[in-house]
């Protein structure tokens, strides 16, 4: 499989099961998109995140909780209706899992299948059919981890290493972007501005000065580039 990134702003996400996986699937897109959940009963997480709603500033709750059991049968009908850019099959029940997978795949949607079942065909999946991976964020920097479906308590575990590892890097990357921008209306060649900011992504004294406050990194950055220019 090859990891990539899919822009949900302005889709809908369909779960089935509002037990603790639907719930984590829930609050997983629903900063992005519009989530259904559709179970019989949900779990006190996803009450709450239909209560708070996901994205600030959306117009109405981007968690909608259906209190309904669809069984294999139906999922069909379910999909059609909503129209989802993805499916979430995570119900306790293989057979709805499955059914809701077939369907979704024959709509060319994406799904997300979350059973044993789906973890067994890990390593020949579907196309169409994808993992969500583990996510470490310090925005804009985004990095995802992934096992396959193979070990979740692993891609959890590196999550928690990787948080430490790009403290700060939200920061540098708006930084370097910025700087990237100058260099260019400044004239500078491409090959000379690429050279500067890979320095200055490279430099700890950057680093060390973003985390006193962007003004001193910048300033460490401008020390970094006018070496740089210099030759």
């Amino acid at each position: 499989m090859i990891p990539l990134y899919h822009d949900f702003a302005g889709e809908s996400v369909l779960v089935f099961g509002g037990g603790a996986v639907g719930a984590r699937k829930a609050a997983r897109f629903a900063d992005e998109a519009r989530v259904v959940v559709a179970s019989p009963a949900f779990d006190d997480r996803l009450a709450e995140l239909a209560r708070e709603g996901g994205r600030s500033g959306a117009e109405g709750p981007t968690v909608e909780l259906v209190r309904a059991a669809p069984d294999p049968e139906a999922v069909g009908e379910w999909i059609d209706r909503l129209g989802p850019a993805l499916v979430v099959a995570a119900t306790d029940d293989a057979a709805v899992n499955a059914a809701a997978e077939a369907a979704a795949l024959d709509a060319g949607l994406l799904v997300n299948r979350t059973d044993a079942s789906a973890a067994d065909r890990s390593g020949s999946r579907d196309v169409g059919s994808v993992v969500v991976p583990a996510t470490v964020e310090d925005d804009p920097v985004r990095v995802a981890l992934s096992t396959g479906g193979a070990s979740p308590a692993l891609a959890k575990a590196l999550r928690e290493r990787v948080e430490a590892e790009i403290d700060g890097a939200g920061a540098m990357a708006e930084l370097s972007g910025e700087l990237r921008a100058e260099l260019r209306e400044r004239g500078i060649d491409p090959q000379t501005r690429r050279e500067a900011i890979r320095r200055v992504v490279r430099s700890e004294g950057v680093w060390k000065g973003l985390q006193k406050g962007r003004s001193n990194g910048r300033q460490e950055a401008y020390s970094v580039i006018e070496e740089v220019l210099k030759g």
